[in-house]
């Protein structure tokens, strides 16, 4: 770089952190007037300064920021490898995808596997199994830690049982040492859905630490944001080499973009049956994908990961303040309670109706200019959009039947006016689905602004 280009971009960044005073300045917050998005992007001048070096660098694909963010996120874990991908769903993509590799021989998992997974959760846990033509076996919710319930682990045993495919909902941590435990003993994959759960904490240890694979989003909701973005967190070397692998189109080459021969061996390669010398970065081993992130994005995610422990903070702290706000509406609701020997870094905040006295909510959610703060509905089973003749192939543990996760799909949850304190019904009761329609809408849950 020339030293006038030097000058400029300081001149540039001077320019940046006046355009962020003047852009973005504090907003007056007025209590019962200002709306409480469910979620937002939390930044300062640090993120566009980021953004901006990034963008006179030029380098459209993962570069510097990219190899910076994989470095400290990994890091931040303790594990081996972080790998940034373009988003939370395709972590999880690219987790189950690795697993169906044929270099990992007798645990490989094949067409007509089975995972067990929980059955209410967001449909992206559950889409890969699907998508790789494995069979989910749902297990129940358990009410109040809306994780999947892990007694039920056992019954959903069987022989074509290859791996466990959980996600801590809504930031609460699932029963790891059940988990793992059943895992070690059965000799089971695991793969942590940690993309509403960063910053938590499981008897001290930080979740997407205990699976063979974690998944991670950067979605802006999410606890830290690049706008889109995702990463899978793992120990082991082979792992990581299917992953990038799957997210690089399939290719066997790991270089990284824009470089060439980090083997030392590009044109020495004899491979299957393809003739010896072939180039080797242009060999792909699978059916792969092109999921990988741009170091614009990555830029963002260096100057959001050095915040993560005030959001964490911020999330606990309103956490509490919703709680607490709550307490005197127990006859109604059922208020969430962590896991036993979990620090959450909560995502959200949920509620159940404790009888169905109160009617569902109507079809149509309520105007979101309407709520103070703001409420989505809570996440139904991974195939409930779908008509029942379309379903895909799936199993339930053992013969019961997930009767928390109906009471879940069941009612509507009235909306409750965290401002007044008042809870107001909307909407007629709703008779049950047909064969051809989807279940209605589930309950709903308020969410946690950082």
């Amino acid at each position: 770089m020339t030293s006038a280009a030097k000058l400029l971009r300081g001149k540039i960044a001077e320019l940046v952190r006046e355009y962020h005073a003047a852009a973005f300045p504090p907003q007056e917050f007025l209590p019962g007037q200002t709306p409480i998005p469910y979620a937002a992007r939390v930044f300062d001048e640090d993120e566009l300064l980021h953004l901006v070096d990034a963008a006179l660098d030029f380098w459209l694909t993962a570069g510097r920021f990219a190899e910076e963010f994989e470095r400290a996120f990994a890091d931040l874990h303790g594990r081996r490898h972080a790998m940034l991908v373009n988003s939370g769903s395709s972590a999880n993509l690219l987790a189950i995808s690795a697993l169906t590799s044929p270099a990992l021989g007798d645990r490989r998992l094949l067409p007509g596997d089975e995972v067990i997974t929980a059955a209410s959760g967001f449909p992206t846990t559950v889409n890969p199994i699907l998508q790789n033509q494995l069979v989910p076996v749902f297990i129940d919710t358990h009410i109040p830690t809306y994780n999947g319930d892990v007694t039920q682990l056992e019954a959903a045993l069987s022989s074509r049982t290859r791996a466990v495919v959980m996600a801590h909902t809504l930031g609460n941590p699932f029963a790891l040492d059940a988990v793992t435990d059943f895992c070690n003993r059965h000799r089971l994959w695991l793969v942590e859905d940690c993309c509403d759960a960063l910053g938590s904490t499981y008897q001290g240890r930080l979740c997407g630490t205990f699976g063979d694979l974690a998944t991670v989003s950067f979605y802006p909701a999410h606890h830290i944001t690049m706008g889109e973005g995702g990463a899978v967190l793992c120990a082991s070397p082979q792992l990581r080499r299917l992953v990038l692998s799957f997210r690089d189109w399939g290719r066997d080459c790991w270089c990284d973009p824009g470089k060439d021969n980090t083997c030392g061996r590009r044109f020495a390669w004899q491979l299957g049956d393809l003739p010896l010398g072939y180039d080797h970065k242009y060999i792909y081993a699978h059916v792969g994908y092109n999921l990988k992130a741009t170091d614009l994005q990555a830029a963002v995610g260096v100057a959001q990961l050095k915040k993560l422990p005030a959001f964490v903070a911020a999330r606990r702290r309103n956490f509490d303040r919703l709680y607490a706000g709550l307490r005197d509406l127990e006859e109604l609701f059922i208020l969430p309670e962590s896991t036993p020997h979990a620090a959450p870094s909560w995502f959200g905040f949920p509620l159940a109706l404790r009888s169905a006295r109160a009617r569902p909510g109507s079809a149509t959610p309520p105007r979101q200019e309407d709520q103070h703060p703001a409420a989505l509905r809570r996440q139904p089973g991974p195939s409930a959009g779908l008509p029942r003749r379309a379903a895909p192939p799936d199993r339930q543990a053992g013969k019961r039947r997930l009767r928390h996760d109906e009471r879940v799909l069941a009612r509507g949850l009235p909306r409750v006016d965290l401002g007044t304190d008042r809870l107001r019904r909307r909407g007629p009761a709703r008779a049950a689905a047909r064969v051809a329609r989807p279940p209605r809408a589930p309950p709903c849950y308020s969410m946690i602004p950082r």
